[in-house]
């Protein structure tokens, strides 16, 4: 049997290509005989200049910025031709931070601005930035401050400094990116406010309580205002798909003439997931937590379109699963098994590559025609 596995990073326990690893090491315990191929995914998050890495080839530069607490944190810019690929996790992420230490009121970009200044300083006439698993809800405004833009507050010292903003200028962040194109691979396609938006959908899991994240989308819709204006049309930019992408990082972006494209399509074009996909008998995915969200833009929705495609059942393999049956299928999924159901949601955490590695050796006993016949 042939298999392609194709899974993402599993939230900050296991990068996608130790998922792989993993995946494959427990299949084989089962079926040494079946051929499984390696092809870590990313959506924009974590391991998305990894993935192009491994993929594309280039040369990667290493520059220090401010973390999403104002530490200084190492990112990686990977340089392909005239094309620089950032990650915005690598500045920003939700794992540079501890859980019990999160501050998602005062988390900035700033460093994600810094890492894209630093791209265009080396040459770069085109930027991709990687969206996806971010500390931050402050709608990008440390970015555009980091990139040259002003304000009557301060906009990099995350969201609740933003309530004190009433006007801002964007001129010198436009200048810093004058001649370059500027592309957004948003990991899902949520809109900046609103009951689907940024801070409601996400909010929860960077650390926002219920009341806070009532506060914070005032303050966003107030930071809408002074850079976009009242008016519907004005402010559609607010409303386009991926404008809430990392915390509203793509908003900010949108505003400097950035272009969204879905970050999983980008990656997957670039590792030939499609006629890789067709080469083999079943296609596997998977994530940290496979949840409804996967549906907006992320790796397991993705790869599962692209199995669907070549006529190939996918299935899941993740540390929880908490959608049905009836939404996988609608999703392109045949199964998905979770860690989790086993060992228990703590348990699962300790040991993520055992744990992950066990469950894939008794997925194979399912799926694998050793066991069939």
């Amino acid at each position: 049997m042939r298999v392609l596995v194709a899974p993402d990073a599993f939230g900050g326990t296991l990068s996608a290509p130790d998922a792989s690893r993993a995946i494959i090491e427990g299949w084989h315990r089962h079926a040494p005989d079946d051929v499984l191929t390696p092809a870590a995914m990313a959506d924009g998050g974590p391991g998305f200049v990894d993935v192009l890495h491994t993929a594309a080839g280039g040369e990667l530069s290493a520059v220090t910025v401010r973390g999403p607490l104002g530490e200084e944190v190492p990112v990686t810019v990977l340089h392909v031709d005239a094309t620089a690929y950032v990650e915005s996790a690598q500045a920003c992420g939700l794992h540079l931070v501890d859980v019990d230490g999160r501050d998602p009121l005062a988390a900035t970009t700033y460093g994600v601005g810094q890492a894209v200044a630093a791209a265009v300083r080396t040459g770069a006439r085109r930027v991709v930035v990687g969206l996806g698993g971010s500390a931050t809800n402050d709608a990008g405004a440390g970015m555009l401050a980091a990139l040259g833009a002003t304000a009557d507050g301060r906009l990099d010292a995350g969201p609740v400094a933003l309530r004190d903003v009433t006007s801002v200028d964007l001129s010198g962040a436009v200048s810093a990116l004058a001649g370059v194109e500027l592309v957004i691979a948003a990991d899902v396609d949520v809109p900046l406010l609103g009951m689907f938006g940024a801070t409601r959908t996400f909010g929860p899991q960077k650390g926002l309580t219920d009341t806070q994240i009532i506060e914070v989308d005032g303050w966003l819709d107030r930071f809408v205002v002074a850079t976009c204006g009242q008016t519907p049309a004005e402010r559609r930019v607010a409303d386009a798909k991926g404008a809430g992408a990392a915390g509203g990082l793509g908003f900010a972006l949108m505003l400097l003439g950035g272009r969204v494209v879905s970050g999983i399509e980008l990656v997957a074009d670039a590792v030939g997931l499609t006629s890789r996909a067709a080469l083999h008998d079943l296609v596997i995915t998977g994530e940290g937590t496979y949840d409804f969200s996967s549906r907006a833009g992320k790796v397991v929705y993705g790869v599962a379109t692209v199995a669907a495609s070549a006529a190939r059942p996918c299935i899941v393999l993740a540390g929880q699963v908490s959608v049905g049956s009836r939404e996988m299928r609608a999703m392109g999924v045949e199964a998905a098994y979770a860690v989790a159901d086993r060992v228990g949601v703590q348990a699962s955490m300790s040991d993520p590559y055992t744990h992950l590695s066990d469950l894939a050796e008794r997925v194979a006993r399912t799926w694998s025609p050793r066991s069939l016949g």
